[in-house]
């Protein structure tokens, strides 16, 4: 256990969430010194308290007209932001990426991770007034199971052959062994909901600490304090929870200044070194998974020709564009979507660079002559105009003529991304290597979102995810990611810092790099100071 997780655990000490002697047991089983740890509470205990109470009011990037309280529907982060609010999964994750009980008690596998039986918690109401059953766990599986549903989650379920109630428990048995399952079941599209959704997707009842009170797409997401909420004190502590869909980065700053929001997510890097000057604002960044592509569809003219991917992979001069575009806030990604911040990530791949010369020579062996369209815009991530701008500059060394098309923010994530054969974009990255790839690039992927189809891939990645042996699992992942390096249609130039401000109206920030804005979860932690 590190020390970022027994700081965790302290803290849910502290709030109420976990005993002071479940705490210490913990601690000691895992060979945790018993003053340390005792230390630590008592730094907990002084440490700022909750308060309860007050409105909590967030300005988020990636707000669109089309967003959905369809759980199965969520790809930008206002929605997933809000449905942390609203809704729950079976399995939550610490800041150090544990997979800890939340809707199930507990789990436990066969012994070779082919079955595994999840305790569903008694005594926890939907919103609308009913109680959880292990039946509606159930018919959530089987709805984000069904291609029809269009679910994000869609990759992660085909690898599950059934689930099934059995007394309190839901048991999944899968296709083949996967020793990850309770990481893949915190998907933030597996919310828990009354017979799955099945009746209602989109009517947002959830098990989470605040009930939907408004829902302006696009524009304003509110949420109401759940007074029978099952897991009172360590989450939900403000009366409300407000979310203004702002996303120009310029606005979005002056709207924290202003007093309008006291949580803005997605600073831009090249004003972090501004704002950490303003009275009253905190910069709240965490290095974490999150990576900012261009995808290139690998069924598509002329980027279904791998001399055309290779070229437009060594035209990025990936230095410069960390460098200008994240002021340091990241590291150099190499055309795979795995860094240092998984376990078992790859060591020993040669890192790409820019080589204009090479590039030069695939784009004419491709025979391809003409323009390439890029599509980006501002909400795809912070800079990612600048980025594309400067893309289009180191093509034009290796006399590649790249067209850059700006697109609006609204309606980008719904008829853009995943739409348009080359695109900017950003992942949030995944608690593990198997579910980045079982969401995104093996071919059965619903968010295949580079067209990348390839047999060799596939049977890697399950291969993988079913063995034991770390050591060979690890080689496997090596071998997956040098196929996607140089056969993919993913261009990673960079692996991003999360970069959110708060101003002094508001305290409880947990620095999680799971996923952005505290893993999606700040407005549930945070609470408005007295």
């Amino acid at each position: 256990m590190s020390n970022r997780e027994l700081e965790y655990l302290s803290r849910r000490v502290a709030s109420g969430g976990m005993s002071r002697r479940d705490f210490l047991g913990r601690a000691a089983a895992l060979g945790v010194a018993a003053p340390f740890a005792g230390s630590l509470l008592t730094t907990a205990a002084q440490a700022a308290q909750p308060v309860s109470g007050g409105t909590l009011t967030a300005g988020i990037q990636a707000g669109q007209s089309t967003d959905s309280l369809d759980p199965a529907s969520w790809t930008n982060q206002v929605p997933t932001i809000f449905g942390r609010c609203w809704g729950e999964q079976l399995v939550r994750l610490t800041p150090d990426g544990k997979p800890i009980p939340n809707l199930a008690s507990e789990w436990s596998s066969n012994d070779d991770a082919t079955v595994w039986s999840f305790k569903i918690r008694k005594d926890v109401q939907f919103h609308n007034g009913k109680t959880m059953k292990p039946e509606d766990v159930v018919a959530t599986m089987e709805r984000h199971s069904d291609a029809k549903s269009k679910s994000g989650a869609l990759g992660i379920m085909q690898g599950i052959k059934s689930v099934k109630k059995d007394g309190e428990n839901v048991v999944f048995t899968l296709k083949t062994a996967n020793a990850d399952l309770p990481f893949l079941l915190e998907d933030y599209h597996l919310v828990i909901q009354p017979n799955g959704g099945q009746d209602d997707p989109k009517a947002g009842i959830g098990t989470g600490p605040y009930k939907v009170a408004e829902h302006q797409p696009g524009i304003r997401n509110v949420g109401k304090k759940f007074e029978n909420y099952w897991n009172k004190g360590e989450v939900g502590h403000a009366e409300e929870v407000v979310i203004l869909v702002i996303n120009d980065a310029t606005a979005r700053m002056s709207a924290l200044q202003g007093g309008k929001v006291q949580i803005i997510n997605r600073v831009e890097p090249k004003i972090v070194h501004l704002v950490e000057r303003l009275p009253g604002v905190t910069i709240q960044n965490t290095q974490g998974k999150g990576f900012y592509p261009f995808n290139m569809f690998c069924n598509t003219k002329p980027f279904d020709n791998n001399d055309v991917r290779m070229a437009l992979k060594l035209a990025v001069n990936r230095e410069e564009m960390v460098k200008t575009i994240l002021r340091g806030y990241g590291a150099v990604g190499n055309d795979y979507p795995i860094n240092s911040a998984y376990p078992l990530s790859p060591e020993g791949i040669p890192q790409r660079t820019f080589d204009p010369d090479k590039a030069k020579h695939h784009i004419q062996k491709s025979g391809h002559d003409g323009p390439i369209v890029l599509r980006t815009s501002d909400v795809a991530f912070p800079g990612a105009v600048d980025a594309a701008q400067l893309y289009q500059q180191s093509c034009q060394q290796a006399g590649i003529n790249l067209q850059i098309q700006r697109v609006p923010g609204d309606g980008y994530w719904s008829e853009v991304w995943n739409k348009e054969p080359f695109s900017a974009s950003y992942w949030g990255g995944r608690p593990t290597q198997d579910q980045m790839y079982s969401v995104a690039y093996i071919s059965s992927a619903d968010w295949n979102d580079t067209r990348f189809f390839n047999d060799k891939f596939d049977k890697l990645i399950v291969q993988a995810r079913g063995e034991l042996d770390e050591s060979k699992r690890k080689q496997m992942y090596h071998e997956a990611a040098m196929i996607m390096r140089d056969q993919g249609g993913l261009i990673a130039p960079m692996f991003n810092q999360f970069i959110a401000a708060t101003n002094d109206k508001v305290d409880g920030w947990v620095k999680d790099p799971n996923q952005e804005f505290s893993n999606l979860s700040a407005l549930i932690r945070c609470w408005v100071k007295s």
